[in-house]
Protein backbone atom coordinates (compact mmCIF):
# COMPACT_ATOMS: atom_id res chain seq x y z
CA UNK A 1 0.00 0.00 0.00
CA UNK A 2 1.39 3.35 -0.60
CA UNK A 3 0.53 6.73 -0.25
CA UNK A 4 1.44 10.18 -2.38
CA UNK A 5 1.85 12.09 0.40
CA UNK A 6 1.82 11.43 4.11
CA UNK A 7 0.94 13.54 6.93
CA UNK A 8 2.85 16.62 8.29
CA UNK A 9 6.30 15.44 8.78
CA UNK A 10 6.11 11.91 7.92
CA UNK A 11 4.77 10.56 11.30
CA UNK A 12 1.75 8.10 11.66
CA UNK A 13 -1.31 9.65 11.25
CA UNK A 14 -2.66 9.85 15.15
CA UNK A 15 -6.17 9.14 15.64
CA UNK A 16 -8.39 9.69 18.94
CA UNK A 17 -11.75 8.42 19.34
CA UNK A 18 -13.82 9.71 22.03
CA UNK A 19 -15.82 7.07 23.78
CA UNK A 20 -18.74 7.28 26.58
CA UNK A 21 -21.54 5.29 28.13
CA UNK A 22 -23.92 4.48 25.06
CA UNK A 23 -22.07 5.10 22.24
CA UNK A 24 -22.78 3.94 18.84
CA UNK A 25 -20.52 1.00 17.33
CA UNK A 26 -20.68 1.49 13.90
CA UNK A 27 -20.12 5.54 14.45
CA UNK A 28 -16.79 4.45 16.07
CA UNK A 29 -15.49 1.16 14.30
CA UNK A 30 -16.46 1.68 10.93
CA UNK A 31 -14.69 4.72 10.72
CA UNK A 32 -11.64 2.93 12.56
CA UNK A 33 -11.67 0.02 10.22
CA UNK A 34 -11.40 2.19 7.18
CA UNK A 35 -8.59 4.12 9.00
CA UNK A 36 -7.08 0.87 10.56
CA UNK A 37 -6.50 -0.72 6.80
CA UNK A 38 -4.15 2.16 6.42
CA UNK A 39 -1.81 -0.37 8.74
CA UNK A 40 1.51 1.64 10.10
CA UNK A 41 0.50 4.85 8.23
CA UNK A 42 -2.12 5.44 11.55
CA UNK A 43 -2.33 5.37 15.12
CA UNK A 44 -5.20 5.10 17.02
CA UNK A 45 -6.21 5.52 20.54
CA UNK A 46 -9.15 5.27 22.18
CA UNK A 47 -10.23 8.10 24.93
CA UNK A 48 -12.63 8.81 27.80
CA UNK A 49 -13.44 10.23 30.41
CA UNK A 50 -13.26 7.59 33.27
CA UNK A 51 -10.27 4.98 33.07
CA UNK A 52 -13.08 2.36 33.18
CA UNK A 53 -14.56 -0.23 30.32
CA UNK A 54 -17.83 2.02 28.55
CA UNK A 55 -20.28 0.22 27.18
CA UNK A 56 -22.08 0.48 23.86
CA UNK A 57 -25.68 1.37 23.21
CA UNK A 58 -25.40 -2.39 21.93
CA UNK A 59 -23.39 -3.60 24.62
CA UNK A 60 -20.23 -4.47 24.19
CA UNK A 61 -17.90 -2.67 25.97
CA UNK A 62 -14.27 -0.82 25.25
CA UNK A 63 -11.03 -0.57 27.25
CA UNK A 64 -10.11 2.91 26.70
CA UNK A 65 -6.46 3.52 26.26
CA UNK A 66 -5.89 6.92 27.95
CA UNK A 67 -8.22 9.53 29.32
CA UNK A 68 -9.55 12.60 27.39
CA UNK A 69 -7.27 14.70 28.94
CA UNK A 70 -4.38 13.09 28.78
CA UNK A 71 -4.68 13.02 23.99
CA UNK A 72 -2.18 15.46 22.86
CA UNK A 73 -2.53 16.95 19.36
CA UNK A 74 -4.32 14.13 17.36
CA UNK A 75 -4.26 14.26 13.39
CA UNK A 76 -8.09 13.66 13.70
CA UNK A 77 -10.33 13.66 16.81
CA UNK A 78 -13.11 11.41 16.25
CA UNK A 79 -16.59 11.89 18.08
CA UNK A 80 -19.07 9.06 17.37
CA UNK A 81 -23.23 9.59 18.41
CA UNK A 82 -25.48 7.33 20.16
CA UNK A 83 -28.20 7.63 22.93
CA UNK A 84 -25.62 8.64 25.45
CA UNK A 85 -25.22 11.96 23.84
CA UNK A 86 -28.48 13.15 25.61
CA UNK A 87 -26.96 12.77 29.04
CA UNK A 88 -23.91 14.79 27.58
CA UNK A 89 -24.79 17.53 26.17
CA UNK A 90 -25.79 17.90 29.89
CA UNK A 91 -22.71 17.58 31.21
CA UNK A 92 -20.71 20.19 31.58
CA UNK A 93 -17.02 18.72 32.59
CA UNK A 94 -17.51 16.25 29.24
CA UNK A 95 -18.44 19.71 27.08
CA UNK A 96 -15.09 21.64 28.64
CA UNK A 97 -13.17 18.42 28.20
CA UNK A 98 -14.20 18.20 24.53
CA UNK A 99 -13.11 21.49 23.93
CA UNK A 100 -9.96 21.33 25.33
CA UNK A 101 -9.25 18.33 22.94
CA UNK A 102 -10.95 19.22 20.12
CA UNK A 103 -8.83 22.85 19.92
CA UNK A 104 -5.79 20.75 19.81
CA UNK A 105 -6.67 18.47 16.76
CA UNK A 106 -6.05 18.88 13.34
CA UNK A 107 -9.35 17.66 11.97
CA UNK A 108 -12.32 16.81 13.98
CA UNK A 109 -14.52 14.88 12.90
CA UNK A 110 -18.49 13.54 14.53
CA UNK A 111 -20.54 10.88 13.41
CA UNK A 112 -24.38 10.72 13.55
CA UNK A 113 -25.18 12.87 17.05
CA UNK A 114 -21.68 13.28 17.63
CA UNK A 115 -22.42 16.35 16.38
CA UNK A 116 -25.07 17.39 18.83
CA UNK A 117 -22.06 17.32 21.28
CA UNK A 118 -19.59 19.86 19.38
CA UNK A 119 -22.50 21.93 18.68
CA UNK A 120 -23.42 21.59 22.56
CA UNK A 121 -19.68 22.50 23.07
CA UNK A 122 -19.98 25.71 21.03
CA UNK A 123 -17.27 24.62 18.59
CA UNK A 124 -19.87 24.72 15.41
CA UNK A 125 -21.11 28.43 15.49
CA UNK A 126 -21.29 29.89 12.31
CA UNK A 127 -20.28 26.78 10.68
CA UNK A 128 -22.01 24.38 8.10
CA UNK A 129 -22.94 20.66 9.60
CA UNK A 130 -24.85 17.94 9.32
CA UNK A 131 -26.20 15.09 11.26
CA UNK A 132 -28.82 11.59 11.66
CA UNK A 133 -31.82 12.64 10.10
CA UNK A 134 -33.99 10.81 12.31
CA UNK A 135 -32.63 12.75 15.13
CA UNK A 136 -32.02 16.14 13.41
CA UNK A 137 -34.55 18.20 15.03
CA UNK A 138 -33.28 16.81 18.44
CA UNK A 139 -29.63 17.77 17.45
CA UNK A 140 -30.36 21.19 15.73
CA UNK A 141 -31.92 22.32 18.93
CA UNK A 142 -28.62 21.69 20.97
CA UNK A 143 -26.91 24.54 18.27
CA UNK A 144 -28.81 27.26 17.38
CA UNK A 145 -26.14 29.14 15.96
CA UNK A 146 -24.74 26.33 13.31
CA UNK A 147 -25.69 26.74 9.75
CA UNK A 148 -27.22 22.51 10.10
CA UNK A 149 -27.59 21.21 5.89
CA UNK A 150 -29.99 18.92 6.33
CA UNK A 151 -29.07 17.13 3.01
CA UNK A 152 -25.56 16.21 3.25
CA UNK A 153 -23.60 13.15 4.05
CA UNK A 154 -21.33 14.68 5.15
CA UNK A 155 -19.83 18.46 5.51
CA UNK A 156 -16.48 19.50 5.80
CA UNK A 157 -15.54 23.27 6.88
CA UNK A 158 -12.17 23.90 7.78
CA UNK A 159 -10.73 21.68 10.43
CA UNK A 160 -14.53 20.21 11.32
CA UNK A 161 -16.02 17.24 9.53
CA UNK A 162 -19.66 16.25 10.49
CA UNK A 163 -21.46 13.13 8.95
CA UNK A 164 -24.86 12.10 8.84
CA UNK A 165 -26.45 9.10 10.40
CA UNK A 166 -24.35 5.78 11.22
CA UNK A 167 -22.78 4.81 8.18
CA UNK A 168 -22.10 7.52 6.81
CA UNK A 169 -19.33 8.15 9.19
CA UNK A 170 -17.40 5.45 6.60
CA UNK A 171 -18.01 7.73 3.29
CA UNK A 172 -16.32 10.87 5.08
CA UNK A 173 -13.36 8.64 6.81
CA UNK A 174 -12.86 7.44 2.96
CA UNK A 175 -13.20 11.21 2.45
CA UNK A 176 -10.27 12.08 4.41
CA UNK A 177 -8.20 9.70 3.74
CA UNK A 178 -8.39 10.99 0.04
CA UNK A 179 -7.93 14.50 1.74
CA UNK A 180 -4.87 13.65 3.33
CA UNK A 181 -3.54 11.13 1.37
CA UNK A 182 -4.62 10.65 -2.06
CA UNK A 183 -7.94 9.18 -3.65
CA UNK A 184 -6.55 5.92 -5.01
CA UNK A 185 -5.58 5.24 -1.39
CA UNK A 186 -9.32 5.76 -0.55
CA UNK A 187 -10.39 3.77 -3.07
CA UNK A 188 -8.04 1.15 -2.26
CA UNK A 189 -9.22 1.12 1.10
CA UNK A 190 -12.75 1.01 0.24
CA UNK A 191 -12.12 -2.60 -2.63
CA UNK A 192 -10.53 -3.79 0.51
CA UNK A 193 -13.22 -3.58 2.70
CA UNK A 194 -15.88 -4.38 -0.16
CA UNK A 195 -17.64 -1.42 0.55
CA UNK A 196 -19.31 1.08 -2.33
CA UNK A 197 -18.07 4.01 -0.90
CA UNK A 198 -20.46 7.21 -1.84
CA UNK A 199 -18.14 9.62 -2.99
CA UNK A 200 -20.31 12.53 -3.03
CA UNK A 201 -21.01 14.92 0.11
CA UNK A 202 -24.09 15.77 -1.30
CA UNK A 203 -25.70 12.46 -2.20
CA UNK A 204 -28.04 11.75 0.71
CA UNK A 205 -30.70 8.97 -0.10
CA UNK A 206 -31.73 9.44 3.58
CA UNK A 207 -32.75 12.91 3.76
CA UNK A 208 -36.52 12.23 2.78
CA UNK A 209 -39.27 13.46 5.67
CA UNK A 210 -36.83 16.26 6.63
CA UNK A 211 -37.66 19.55 5.59
CA UNK A 212 -34.83 21.30 3.63
CA UNK A 213 -36.48 24.67 3.00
Amino acid sequence: MTASKTPEGGSPLKIAAVIFPGFELLDVFGPLEMFGLLGELTEITMATMEQSPMASAAGPKVLPDALISEVDTQDILLIPGGIGTRALVKDPGFLEALRLVAAEAKIVASVCTGSALLAKAGLLDGRQATSNKLAFEWVTSQGPHVLWQPKARWVADEKFWTSSGIAAGIDMSLALIAHLFDKALADEIANRAEYLWNQNPNDDPFVLGISIE
